[in-house]
């Protein structure tokens, strides 16, 4: 276990590390910058804002910099020039140059806890539905009942989150009256926007879901079970089920980053500030820092949960060990 945890914290800093590289040269080296996207300002003016930000020195120095904790002076030695930020070593991820005077920490910290909150909620709804309705498909083959859950399972995954969002409104909000439209002040705020989100998720459970219950009822130990006599929902929830449930498992790291992190859409058509509309927002006003931000935070997320799929297969399958892993 401990050399399961050292190995996975290891290559989690080696991740983000080659992502916040990666995403900070292709930042730098895209034409334009964050100050020249609305209008464009007098030289001599551009020139003193860059110089404030150190927008003015060379890639490989704005980058230990971005780092830090260094120091670098005009001449690219550790020295004690003002720094605009302390550097992500020092968790400071730097101002944002699209929301002026708000530091990017103070921008995630008031909008990942939404991003998180949609994002579980949906999890929680897409993880339930999605199993519930696998299960049943699968023990119900070549039913009726399995022909419809299928259906909506490929309802689910070709619609689209924001069409599915817009006819819960017009159902739920404008014709019925049960939920608000928009805001995100209240727990029913929450509830359109994450069943909308968790939907194709949702749907991909249960089709996963299905198929792995399927493959793993054919297993002799299964077999084994129902030739006791046991009760079949008990063959299906206590032995079949583990198995099961992997491919699931497995989809469900990615995905649940993806949730968690909220999306930019849904955000948009029920107003909730969330990361996801800043991230698309820094990306196209060339925020550097922002855009940066969000990529680690999206990088910490998808590496931890991956991981934690790792150590949940052990517990769904014994015969898995996390040496293995």
């Amino acid at each position: 276990m401990k050399r399961f945890v050292l190995r996975r914290a290891l290559g989690l800093v080696l991740t983000v590390w080659i992502v916040v590289t990666t995403a900070f040269l292709m930042m730098r080296v895209v034409p334009g910058g964050p100050f020249s996207a609305e209008r464009r300002l007098p030289a001599a003016v551009l020139a003193n804002v860059e110089a404030r930000y150190h927008l003015d020195w060379p890639i490989w120095r704005q980058y230990l910099q971005y780092l830090g904790p260094f120091n670098l002076d005009s001449q690219g030695l550790l020295g004690d020039r003002e720094r605009p930020f302390g550097g992500v070593l020092a968790g400071d991820l730097g101002p944002s140059f699209r929301y002026r005077d708000y530091t990017v920490n103070q921008i995630l910290g008031e909008s990942l806890p939404l991003s998180l909150a949609l994002g579980s909620l949906a999890l929680a709804w897409a993880v339930a539905f999605g199993t519930t309705f696998g299960i049943l498909a699968a023990a119900r083959r070549g039913t009726k009942l399995d022909l419809s859950l299928r259906l909506v399972a490929a309802l689910g995954i070709a619609l689209p989150s924001f069409v599915i969002a817009g006819l819960l409104v017009l159902v739920f909000s404008l014709a019925l009256g049960w939920s608000p439209v928009a805001g995100s002040s209240t727990f029913a705020h929450f509830i359109l926007p994450s069943l909308a989100l968790g939907a194709p998720v949702a749907a991909y459970v249960a089709r996963l879901v299905r198929t792995g219950l399927i493959e793993s009822l054919s297993q002799d130990y299964v077999r084994t079970a129902v030739a006791k006599g046991l009760p079949y929902s008990t063959v299906i929830l206590r032995h079949a089920a583990r198995g099961g449930l992997l491919p699931a498992v497995s989809y469900l790291g990615p995905a649940a980053a993806g949730v968690l992190t909220g999306s930019l859409v849904i955000e948009r058509i029920f107003a909730i500030p969330g990361t996801g509309s800043h991230f698309v927002a820094s990306a196209l006003s060339r925020d550097y820092t922002l855009a940066l931000g969000v990529t680690i935070v999206y990088s910490v997320l998808i590496y931890s949960l991956n991981a934690l799929v790792d150590f949940a297969y052990t517990r769904l399958d014994p015969r898995i060990a996390l040496e293995e892993l």
